[in-house]
């Protein structure tokens, strides 16, 4: 008896953020270089910075495979000229989703509420601020804002992971209402021969 594949899930996101898959190390590479050649289309001179660029992301990429996930989405949104950081990595934990109290022990810290999914059903939710090393070093005041859904997939022992992210704490409620709203498209598909995540 053949085991059968894990469903793969769909996100809708706005057309500003990036897709970066995270596995494997050829199609993660390919495709940092494919975004550091679109945001530096037409600009020749600036060799040292887009080396810098490229390490940067090849540096977020490898952090998010150490962490477990298997997508990273950067956004490259901008509002007034003002660009809207934020990111979200999706992981595959391999944990069943029995109960709430389960998804606590997986979360660490913060307060986790059920929340429901208009397409993917039951979840967790939790909303978390946290100030990250890089912001410590730099001297910055401001605390990233976190949210976390944790989605059990379809008929497996495995657990969803969508980590969002943003630095933007002075308008962190509306960048939490864009990641809600992202959340609230996840969809789950049959996998189709050669799909990948």
């Amino acid at each position: 008896m053949t085991e059968t594949r894990a469903p793969v899930f769909g996100l809708v996101t706005p057309e500003d953020w990036y897709r970066i898959p995270l596995l494997p190390q050829e199609r993660r590479e390919a495709s940092v270089a494919a975004l550091i050649k679109r945001q530096f289309a037409g600009v020749d001179d600036q060799p040292v910075l887009k080396r810098k660029a490229e390490e940067q992301l090849l540096g977020a990429a490898e952090a998010g495979v150490e962490q477990g996930g298997v997508v990273l989405y950067l956004s490259f949104l901008e509002a007034a000229g003002i660009p809207l950081s934020a990111s979200l990595l999706v992981t595959r934990l391999q944990r069943a989703f029995d109960s709430l109290d389960a998804v606590v022990a997986l979360a660490g810290s913060g307060e986790v509420e059920p929340v429901r999914l208009p397409a993917a059903g039951p979840a967790a939710r939790l909303r978390r601020t946290e100030r990250p090393k890089q912001s410590r070093k730099l001297g910055t005041e401001f605390d990233d804002t976190i949210v976390e859904y944790f989605v059990p997939v379809p008929d497996r022992e495995e657990v969803l992971h969508l980590t969002f992210s943003t630095p933007l704490e002075p308008i962190a409620d509306a960048m939490v209402q864009l990641f809600d709203a992202v959340a609230g498209t996840l969809r789950w598909h049959q996998p189709t021969e050669g799909s990948a995540q």
